[in-house]
C-alpha cells in the first residue's frame, strides 16, 4: 500500500492577479474590501483566497484601490512560490476600455513573437480574460454598470530579481515576471510552465527571422553549440528533457535549420526511442550501445563490456579507448528518432552530443526532413 499523499495543487499568477483585481474593484466601488475574495477559474472551479495586504487611497486625487494575495503554488517547485501578487486599479475617463500596466515585478514585452503585443505588460491572454470577466462580474453585483472604463496594474513584489532565474531575459520579456496560466491551476511537475517557455522562444526566434535554432538539454550543452554556431541568445532553446515537446511545436512552426544538443547520456536516450529524457522516463539501454558500438567496428570483446558497463559514459569511455566512435553513432541514432517527429517539415535537422566539459564527441551531420 502507498501511504504518500498525493501532490498539492497551486494556484498560478493570473489566478492570483484576478483575485486580487477582483477585491480591488470591489472596493473601489463600494469603499469595502471583500476578504476572502472568491474567483471563477475557466474549468468552473471557484476557489478563495484570503487578502494579504489592502489599500484604499488616491492619486493625482483620483481614488485607487489596491489588494493583493500570496500566491500558493502548492507541492510544484515553482519559483514564484510565496510571492506577493498586486492589483490597483483606478478608473479612466469613459471609452477608455480596459488597460492593462506593468507594476513593479511585471515585464514589458519588447520583442516580438508572443502573445502579447510589444510594449504591452507581459500579462498573458487567459489572465487578461480572467481579469476582465471578474471584473465585469463585480460590476453586476454592484452597480449594474458593464462598460469597465478602468486601468489595472499588476505587480509582483521581488518579481524582477526573480525573473533573472527565468528565461524571460531571453524571450524579450525585460523588468520582471509574466503573468501566466491557462487554467488558474498549477498541478505540480507538470512542467507546462518549461513547455510553454519552449513554445514562446521559438515563436520569438521565429519572429526575428532567425534561420537556425539550438535545443539544448542543459547549460553546458547550450554554452557549447552557441560557441560551436555563434548563435544569437534568441536562437537557443532550453529544451531540458522535453526534446519531443520542441520538436513537435517546430513541425507545426518549422525554421529552416535546427540543432538539437545534449549530453551523452541524454541523446543515447534519444537515440533509444525516448522523446522525454529525464531519468524519470528510464534509463540508458547499454545493449543499445553496445549494438552501436559494433556497427562501428567494435569486436566481441569490447562489445561485451560495454553491455555490461557502469554506466554510459562507462561504456563510451571504453569504446573511445579502443577508437570507436560512439558518440557520432550516438548522435545518428538521436538525428533517426527526431527526424521521425519532424518528418515532411522540410526542415534541416542535425544532433551534436557533448561531454561534461562542452567537447563536442559526436555529430550527425545534417538531414533534411
Amino acid at each position: 500500500m502507498n501511504d504518500t499523499p498525493p501532490l498539492k495543487r497551486g494556484w498560478t499568477t493570473g489566478c492570483c492577479a484576478t483575485a486580487a483585481a477582483r477585491a480591488a474593484y470591489g472596493a473601489l466601488l463600494t469603499g469595502e474590501f471583500v476578504d476572502p475574495v472568491m474567483v471563477r477559474l475557466p474549468r468552473g472551479q471557484t476557489p478563495s483566497f484570503a487578502l494579504a495586504v489592502h489599500e484604499l487611497y488616491e492619486q493625482d486625487g483620483a481614488p485607487v484601490a489596491m489588494a493583493g494575495v500570496i500566491k500558493d503554488a502548492g507541492d510544484d517547485p515553482d519559483a514564484t512560490h510565496g510571492v506577493l501578487v498586486r492589483a490597483s486599479i483606478r478608473a479612466l475617463p469613459g471609452g477608455s476600455g480596459l488597460v492593462f500596466r506593468a507594476g513593479p515585478g511585471v515585464g514589458t514585452v519588447t520583442r516580438p513573437g508572443l502573445p502579447i503585443p510589444v510594449g504591452e505588460p507581459a500579462i498573458n491572454p487567459v489572465p487578461r480574460r480572467m481579469i476582465l470577466e471578474a471584473l465585469q462580474e463585480v460590476a453586476r453585483e454592484t452597480d449594474g454598470h458593464h462598460q469597465l472604463d478602468l486601468e489595472v496594474t499588476i505587480g509582483i513584489d521581488d518579481g524582477e530579481r526573480i525573473a533573472t532565474e527565468t528565461l524571460n531575459p531571453r524571450l524579450g520579456i525585460l523588468g520582471g515576471l509574466s503573468v501566466l496560466g491557462t487554467t488558474g491551476v498549477v498541478i505540480p511537475f507538470s512542467c507546462s510552465a518549461w513547455i510553454h517557455s519552449i513554445h514562446r522562444g521559438i515563436d520569438v526566434a521565429r519572429a526575428r527571422g532567425l534561420t537556425h535554432i539550438a535545443g539544448s538539454t542543459g547549460s553546458t550543452s547550450e554554452s557549447a553549440v552557441q560557441q560551436l554556431y555563434a548563435l544569437d541568445e534568441s536562437a537557443l532553446i532550453e529544451m531540458g528533457d522535453f526534446v519531443g515537446g520542441m520538436l513537435k511545436y517546430l513541425r507545426a512552426h518549422p525554421v529552416p535549420r535546427v540543432t538539437v544538443a545534449g549530453g551523452i547520456a541524454k541523446m543515447a536516450k534519444l537515440g533509444q526511442g525516448m522523446l522525454d529524457v529525464h531519468s524519470r522516463r528510464g534509463g540508458i539501454d547499454l545493449a543499445v550501445l553496445a549494438e552501436l558500438a559494433r556497427l562501428r567496428g567494435a569486436d566481441d570483446t569490447l562489445c561485451d563490456a560495454i553491455a555490461h558497463a557502469n554506466s554510459g559514459l562507462d561504456a563510451f569511455e571504453q569504446a573511445t579507448a579502443h577508437d570507436i566512435a560512439l558518440g557520432d553513432a550516438i548522435a545518428e541514432a538521436a538525428l533517426a528518432t527526431a527526424a521521425r517527429v519532424i518528418r515532411q517539415s522540410g526542415m534541416a535537422l542535425e544532433v551534436c552530443v557533448f561531454d561534461r566539459r562542452g567537447e563536442c564527441v559526436g555529430r550527425s551531420g545534417w538531414q533534411t526532413c
